[in-house]
């Protein structure tokens, strides 16, 4: 029975598996035709300052814990005895299985487990998942709107991002209708939240003349989400989300400000980056990743690394050392990600494979 458990979760989504193989196979024919360097050259990380990669892999470390232990405050009226060591270990499983499954397949770990050690419902879990990723869409719109409008950018802006056919506007463009989007839907959320009778009511009105069966599914997910950030109800609640999701992301960019000083990145007049730059890179990349793409986010992480940095330092500094930068980042992250996550796994005595069969039924 658990073997066809088994093989029955990648049988279900070998579409998803042999989709995402290819998909991995162009990213890496793309970067190879298009400029986009992977894997620089070795000679292109003379200029690195090494200690800053151990360095910035414990700080992954510190903004890894906050992104972890803030889900408490989504769960405390379905699960109050969380602890969070096990609201951790349970996150760093869930963190490692997005990164190695398909088309975000390993979102479902994380609630699935939870469901399992302390007997939530499922549905609530995942409400509160969806919940959280809207607030992070949110939270990193809203700094790299800022950031596009307030930090100085090279002059003129190169009309192309370095080593990628894509043009600045363009880049620019998506972050604004990202952002757009995120409020949407967090202000759709709220109005769940507090009104959720009108809101029903609304929904199945505006979304019912082109189909009820849509219009009701709609309602049904919003009403979800709405459960999942119940937290926005209480005062202390909201502040402690708030406080951890500022230090994860606030952290997220110090890191990110640190690693391109140590990759040996800097202004024209030789000046080092600023941390106003670390949080433009780092809204940049958080809107790049929400593209569909193949496990690790491989192509698509280094796309959005390179978008941020055009804008902020000279093409030629960029063309050699921003593919440094941006592999140094995705390669420690990677490391860190999978690391503790097979730790975690270890220490709970399952593998990545139970934990997707299980994680396949209850979805």
């Amino acid at each position: 029975m658990a073997q066809s458990k088994r093989l029955g979760f990648f049988r279900r989504h070998a579409l998803r598996f042999i989709v995402s193989a290819v998909l991995t196979v162009c990213v890496i024919w793309a970067a190879q035709h298009s400029g986009l360097e992977l894997v620089p050259p070795r000679q292109k990380f003379a200029a690195v300052r090494w200690w800053t990669v151990p360095a910035y892999f414990v700080v992954i470390a510190i903004w890894t814990y906050f992104r972890a232990v803030r889900w408490r405050f989504l769960l405390r009226r379905t699960a109050p005895d969380a602890s969070n060591s096990r609201l951790l270990a349970i996150s760093l499983v869930g963190f490692a299985a997005i990164s190695v499954l398909p088309f975000r397949l390993g979102e479902f770990v994380r609630p699935a487990m939870l469901a399992q050690k302390e007997k939530v419902s499922f549905s609530a879990a995942t409400g509160s998942i969806i919940g959280e990723r809207v607030v992070d869409g949110l939270y990193v719109s809203v700094v790299l709107i800022l950031a596009l409008l307030f930090v100085p950018t090279v002059h003129p802006l190169p009309e192309h991002v370095v080593g990628l056919p894509v043009t600045v506007n363009q880049v620019r463009g998506y972050a604004y209708v990202t952002g757009l989007g995120f409020t949407t839907a967090f202000l759709v959320i709220l109005v769940y939240s507090f009104a959720r009778d009108f809101a029903k009511r609304a929904t199945l009105l505006v979304f019912g003349v082109v189909s009820k069966k849509l219009a009701e599914r709609l309602a049904h997910e919003a009403e979800r989400v709405a459960d999942g950030l119940h937290f926005l109800r209480s005062g202390r609640d909201a502040f402690g989300f708030l406080v951890d999701t500022t230090l994860y992301w606030g952290i997220n960019a110090a890191s990110m400000w640190l690693l391109a000083w140590g990759a040996g990145l800097h202004h024209a007049d030789g000046s080092a980056p600023t941390f106003a730059e670390g949080c433009a890179i780092m809204g940049m990349l958080g809107v790049a990743i929400l593209i569909p793409g193949p496990p690790g986010m491989l192509g698509i992480f280094q796309a959005g690394i390179l978008a941020g940095v055009t804008m902020y330092y000279p093409t030629d500094l960029v063309q050699e050392r921003g593919s440094v930068y941006a592999s140094l980042m995705f390669f420690t992250q990677i490391v860190w990600i999978l690391g503790a996550g097979l730790a975690a796994m270890f220490s709970s005595h399952t593998t990545l494979r139970e934990i997707a069969d299980d994680a396949d039924e209850r979805a």
